[in-house]
């Protein structure tokens, strides 16, 4: 037997004035989400467990059977999966983000994140920023590949020790400092945005 599973991620929204106070949803024609709402089982179901930071990450590996409190252990692996990129025992998956952060404090620390997307970069030009970081960074232990928009990837072979590191979608608007990883890897990320 076959399924089809469609996670509509994201799709409530906000309401905007322009559709009447509504959210795109609402004012969104749904014939055929509304044929299967009225045929099929619906429901709610609880994707994260308590223990789990919630996200889409965990809650799609939920969906699909995974245990997200045995199985999860970031973005990362999912992020150099969906790229096709392979990996060897002790390579480590690090997602790279394009953001956009403040300008005019001359100590990189002391910057604000404005945006985690860098205002939803197009996958041609963030293509060309992955392009330099790897000319610039990369080395025969750590390679950076290009994804989709924002999204991209670095696999570090037998990595230096690290920590947790800060999703930059989790603080928009605060401050840099306190959310840069242990290092060398805060000073990696120093060093990417003189490159760029």
């Amino acid at each position: 037997m076959k399924y089809v599973i469609v996670l509509t991620d994201g799709a409530a929204d906000y309401p905007v004035p322009a559709l009447g106070d509504r959210t795109p949803l609402e004012a969104a024609k749904t014939p055929h989400m509304d044929e299967l709402a009225a045929h099929g089982a619906c429901g709610l179901v609880k994707t994260v467990p308590d223990s789990v930071k919630p996200g889409s990450d965990t809650a799609n590996l939920s969906v699909m059977g995974y245990d997200p409190t045995k199985c999860y252990t970031g973005r990362s692996p999912l992020e150099a999966m969906s790229m096709g990129l392979e990996m060897k025992p002790g390579d480590i998956a690090f997602r790279c983000n394009v953001v956009t952060v403040s300008e005019g404090e001359e100590n990189y620390d002391d910057k604000i994140m404005i945006d985690h997307s860098a205002d939803e970069i197009t996958t041609e030009e963030a293509a060309e920023l992955i392009a330099a970081l790897e000319k610039e960074l990369g080395t025969s232990e750590r390679t950076f590949y290009p994804g989709v928009s924002y999204r991209h990837c670095m696999i570090w072979h037998n990595p230096p020790e690290y920590g947790n590191f800060s999703r930059p979608h989790d603080f928009p608007g605060k401050g840099v400092r306190g959310n840069l990883p242990v290092e060398p890897y805060a000073e990696l990320i120093r060093k990417s945005y003189d490159i760029l």
